[in-house]
């Protein structure tokens, strides 16, 4: 979904695939340096990751740049946000100079943003990853039931697809074998301590009965 005025730009790859194919690729923008074009995709930042319920409340949020450096601010856009998308069924807005690309998903809604000139398709790709994700590890219970009772397993979700607002991964299978090796790390520590823990108890409960 393309604004008219803008030079379509290409999916990653594409300007490449163009150049070796020896076609000719989009002009660069006036204040590009050379060459700087084709390393978009590795250089790309997400500016926030919100999931809210179906009133516009905050389940979920994450923002990587000071765009909106206050919660309150964070909040009145999120809202905002809300109000300008919980009611139709486009999957892309440009709200405030930015692009939000965003899902609904029973009593759910995702959303990703980016700036205004950042390629849709890489945002459609966060927001597709994580939704798969979460989908897995709510074994398809993709609500605010469920999202809140496995909250520590959505931020894992998240953190291994964007880092700092650069994207890590956007390959669902990726991230679920990562989040499921975190999460093994953690059910392991967790043990140990309970391990030791009981083994305390039992050694204080054996001194008290000599």
């Amino acid at each position: 979904m393309q604004r008219p005025e803008a030079w379509p730009r290409p999916h990653p790859g594409e300007g490449a695939a163009a150049a070796q194919a020896g076609g000719p690729a989009p002009p660069a923008r006036a204040w590009e340096p050379a060459g700087l074009r084709l390393q978009e995709p590795s250089l790309y930042t997400i500016k926030a990751v919100f999931i809210l319920d179906n009133d516009g409340h905050r389940l979920l949020a994450k923002y990587y740049d000071d765009t909106f450096p206050s919660l309150k601010e964070q909040m009145a856009f999120e809202k905002n946000v809300f109000n300008k998308t919980s009611r139709t069924d486009s999957e892309i807005a440009f709200f405030g100079g930015m692009t939000i690309v965003y899902k609904n998903s029973i009593d759910l809604f995702l959303y990703v943003v980016g700036s205004s000139h950042e390629n849709e398709l890489m945002l459609m790709s966060v927001l597709t990853c994580l939704f798969e994700s979460l989908s897995h590890v709510l074994r398809k219970n993709v609500e605010k039931r469920w999202l809140l009772e496995n909250m520590d397993g959505a931020f894992l979700v998240l953190d291994e697809i964007v880092d700092g607002g650069v994207i890590l991964e956007s390959d669902p299978q990726q991230v679920i074998q990562k989040v499921n090796f975190r999460a093994d790390d953690g059910s392991l520590s967790e043990q140990s301590v309970a391990q030791v823990l009981q083994s305390a108890k039992e050694q204080i409960k054996w001194s008290l009965l000599k």
